[in-house]
């Protein structure tokens, strides 16, 4: 009798979703552990290992709390999970800002011990230069603009980019630099249509929305938003199950049963032979 070993899954890759760009769109979303990555392999080009892990997972206020420890933790379990989607992992606030040899070291650790394709980069302006050192070295890079998390403190808060002539030039000019420093994506967040279908057709690299219309070349969201497990979620989120109301009427119902000894029952109860 002869054994056959099915041939392994073939990831996608980062020139593959280059050539994404003008095409079919890409389909991503967020993951932090291994059973949604699993779940979520199927229909996803991209899953995005986000430092959102430390307001959805771990209860932080914003991002700016994030370990590499933790992007490398949560790395290692969407990728147990993950067979076939391109996985990235965000490089956290403090890992990247400096010197292109800090960031290199980082990112070269991000991927090492987790095994991820990809990091992410909030596209400040002064990360180009940090993007080319990357990707010139090896190291994948998605960029990031629009309205960046990691800002938070400097911009006061969570709001759309590119408003006024001036911020919108900038915006524009970030996606630029992005783009030619060697980014193989760019996401761009919370940015108005008019202005992600300007930085669409200015770049080489394909765009992934988040709240910047359907004129990207992709879309992406952080899954729990999606899955409808907050009471509160952004404007550009379309909640396709309602899974926090599903979990607490589950927990509802168990609780009853507890407290009424109808659970375990006898046909989940071990007995001696």
């Amino acid at each position: 009798m002869s054994s056959h070993t099915p041939s392994p899954v073939k990831r996608l890759t980062a020139p593959e979703i280059y050539a994404r760009k003008g095409g079919t769109p890409l389909v991503s979303l967020t993951a932090y552990d291994a059973p949604m990555a699993e779940i979520l392999d199927d229909h996803c080009d991209i899953l995005l290992v986000g430092d959102s892990v430390g307001m959805v997972v771990h209860g932080l206020p914003n991002t700016i709390g994030v370990t590499m420890e933790m992007m490398i933790l949560h790395g290692q379990a969407v990728m147990r999970g993950a067979r076939r989607a391109f996985v990235v992992v965000d490089m956290p606030f403090g890992s990247y800002e400096g010197e292109p040899e800090v960031a290199f070291a980082n990112a070269a650790r991000l991927l090492k011990e987790t095994g991820a394709q990809a990091v992410k980069v909030e596209s400040g302006p002064t990360v180009a230069r940090t993007i080319a050192y990357l990707t010139q070295r090896g190291i994948p890079v998605m960029g990031h603009i629009g309205l960046r998390p990691q800002a938070v403190n400097v911009d006061g808060g969570f709001r759309a980019k590119g408003r006024t002539p001036e911020e919108r030039e900038k915006v524009l000019q970030e996606a630029r630099d992005t783009d030619a420093a060697g980014a193989f994506a760019i996401v761009i967040e919370g940015v108005a249509a008019d202005l992600a279908g300007e930085i669409t057709a200015a770049v080489k690299a394909p765009t992934i929305g988040i709240g910047a219309s359907a004129a990207c070349d992709g879309q992406i969201l952080v899954v729990d938003d999606m899955l409808g497990q907050f009471d509160w979620s952004p404007k550009f989120v379309r909640r396709y199950a309602a899974l926090r109301e599903t979990i607490s009427e589950a927990a509802a119902a168990y609780a009853k049963d507890v407290k009424s000894r109808d659970f375990p029952a006898p046909q989940e109860t071990y007995f001696a032979k």
